[in-house]
């Protein structure tokens, strides 16, 4: 196969392929921007294997970094743009299910290809636009079908989250996952515990975001994958209730984990401890316990002013969209109106604040001070007070006499 029009993030790169050939070795584009390319997906960076051992790409370029030397990877600097490249390398002994134990560099790119996941993603590139397919990965590619490279079960012993990979191009792509395969994950699926779970949650998270994310997640249900997973051993059938909401589409990972917490029932202190097993930032655990209770105000149809300040509005529209997925959703348009209707949307647009209730409001700092600013900002979100300096002063006095 020629592809006679390569995508432009390939054309600065093409010098750097022609220099390694001219040196007398061989050179290609290899991975997932040769089966993006074929796909007429887009391309977000290119990976370079090379028969050149590293102290030859070395000395054939001026301006290199060792940014994995051990692994055979060096990253050529050509005029502000650096390429990794990789020396072609055989694998052995993978006792930790996930890297390799030794790493042997050799000159054969069949060698090379051998040791990669799936036969999609094991063909190359020449400079020339030639695709090399020595694994039937092109046919794979027709057949929109994922298949190991190879025996399944040393792929997945060599690298256990392979199998979360599988699952996540199912969804990325749409593809199905051939029988052989798919029954070596099912096999090997309590490998899945001998892996980091922050590689695992970011495989997780792009199944779930994926264009048809039903599929990977069906599978990733079929194989038992999720018993190995962070809080979901015993929520088979909570997840399997997403598989027959219509194809979902979500934007963003705050969207995917509150969907995930909504679906298990998860609430309040619940949604921290869950996303903390996962290993989630604290930004994120944050907004996703925003995102929750609106979905809920949704569903039950109390959405309220309070519930709109106290959110935000990316959490509103993040909601609004966990929400559609249920046909809880309330009209995008209308949501927005309601939103940008509330007197504040911010406790810092209040007129008054604790250093004016303090000088002015004769307030003593401590507990009561909260507690009234508290309330002067719930009665203003409300529409009970008006966002008045004069007339907060005076409310807050008022509430100091009847709390003091």
């Amino acid at each position: 196969m020629i592809i006679k029009e390569l995508p432009a993030i390939f054309t600065p790169a093409r010098p750097v392929l022609q220099k390694i050939e001219q040196a007398g070795f061989e050179a290609y584009f290899v991975g997932g921007c040769v089966r993006d390319t074929i796909l007429g997906d887009p391309i977000h960076d290119i990976d370079i294997a090379t028969s050149a051992y590293p102290s030859e790409i070395k000395a054939i370029f001026k301006r290199t970094v060792d940014t994995g030397i051990e692994h055979g990877t060096v990253m050529i600097l050509d005029h502000g743009t650096g390429y990794e490249t990789t020396t072609f390398r055989t694998e052995s002994g993978y006792q930790d299910y996930r890297r390799p134990d030794k790493v042997t560099f050799v000159r054969s790119l069949a060698e090379d290809l051998k040791r990669r996941d799936f036969t999609i993603n094991a063909l190359a590139l020449r400079e020339n636009g030639e695709v090399i397919d020595l694994f039937d990965g092109l046919t794979d590619l027709k057949k929109h079908l994922i298949r190991a490279v190879g025996d399944p079960n040393e792929r997945f012993h060599e690298d256990a989250l392979r199998m979360m990979r599988a699952v996540r191009f199912a969804s990325k792509l749409g593809f199905m996952i051939d029988p052989a395969t798919l029954a070596g994950i099912k096999q090997n699926a309590p490998l899945l515990a001998k892996i980091a779970v922050e590689r695992i949650q970011v495989e997780f998270e792009k199944l779930l975001l994926g264009q048809q994310p039903v599929s990977g997640l069906k599978d990733f249900i079929a194989t038992g994958l999720y018993q190995y997973c962070p809080g979901l051993a015993d929520q088979k059938d909570a997840l399997s209730g997403l598989l027959v909401l219509n194809n979902w589409q979500l934007a963003n990972t705050q969207q995917a984990w509150a969907m995930i917490c909504v679906q298990l029932g998860l609430t309040g202190q619940q949604i921290g401890c869950f996303l903390k097993q996962w290993k989630t930032s604290n930004d994120l655990i944050k907004q996703v316990k925003k995102i929750v209770p609106l979905v809920a105000s949704l569903r039950n149809n109390t959405l309220s002013a309070m519930d709109l300040f106290e959110g935000g509005w990316q959490a509103v529209q993040d909601a609004n969209q966990v929400a559609k997925l249920y046909g809880w959703v309330k009209d995008d348009s209308e949501i927005e109106n309601q939103y940008q209707a509330l007197p504040i949307k911010s406790s810092k647009e209040l007129a008054v604040d604790g250093r004016t209730l303090i000088v002015d409001g004769q307030l003593k700092p401590g507990p009561l001070l909260g507690k009234v600013l508290n309330d002067l900002t719930r009665a203003v979100v409300q529409g009970q007070l008006t966002n008045d300096r004069e007339t907060l002063l005076a409310t807050a006095r008022q509430l100091a006499e009847e709390k003091g």
